[in-house]
């Protein structure tokens, strides 16, 4: 009962961390720059937002945004946080699966408690991952963008972005380090059963005729 609460506790975790993983990659509020204060700026549209894809300009009557199209123009840090976040979005789909399959509650034909095992530590390994390519991009990208020109604050997406990588980092440790058995329930294939049709009992084979003729001689 506690190791199943355990991987449920680590996939919970997985699915909402690979959430804000994805809210992250998918918003562009990751920093915010601006020269004076926020009220200031708002006033005067110089309060700008930038994410992976696009840089934006927020005052109170517009909201512009402006795509990051030229990719071999763009700096190195935009550049590797897009290839990390994508990456780690990515991974997330077979490492949930990994990990769901992996289970208590969920049997498929031959499960044995190795297999199990094995599923789980792979989507632990694959969910960890994940964690360390959001933790390296939203660490990395507010660097840059505070040498590249003043940085004011962070934004929302950034934050998801850390609570994301947190909880996948959470959620993969919980799942690789959590010890199961086998499944309770699993037939056996050293037993010789078969099923009748009219009684619907399980009966045992008759045993062979060679041997009975061996017996009486």
């Amino acid at each position: 009962m506690a190791h199943m609460c355990r991987q449920i506790t680590g996939s919970a975790a997985s699915c909402a961390g690979w959430v804000g993983v994805i809210v992250a990659t998918a918003t562009n509020d990751w920093v915010r720059t601006c020269d004076y204060t926020v009220t200031t700026c708002l006033r005067m549209d110089e309060l700008g937002s930038r994410g992976l894809w696009a840089e934006c300009v927020i005052s109170p009557a517009l909201y512009h945004c402006v795509a990051l199209s030229q990719i071999l123009t763009l700096p190195a840090y935009v550049q590797t946080s897009r290839a990390l976040m994508i990456c780690a979005c990515l991974l997330g789909l077979p490492s949930i699966m990994l990990v769901l399959m992996a289970m208590p509650c969920v049997r498929l034909q031959n499960d044995t408690a190795a297999i199990k095992r094995l599923r789980a530590r792979v989507g632990g390994v694959l969910v960890i991952f994940m964690g360390v390519c959001g933790i390296i991009s939203t660490v990395w990208f507010p660097i840059g963008a505070h040498h590249e020109e003043h940085l004011m604050a962070f934004g929302v997406s950034l934050y998801a972005g850390w609570v994301g990588s947190v909880l996948c980092l959470l959620g993969g440790f919980v799942i690789l380090f959590c010890r199961g058995t086998d499944p309770p329930g699993t037939p056996s294939r050293d037993n010789s059963f078969y099923y009748s049709r009219q009684g619907g009992t399980a009966t045992p084979l008759d045993p062979p005729a060679n041997h009975a003729k061996s017996a009486r001689v």
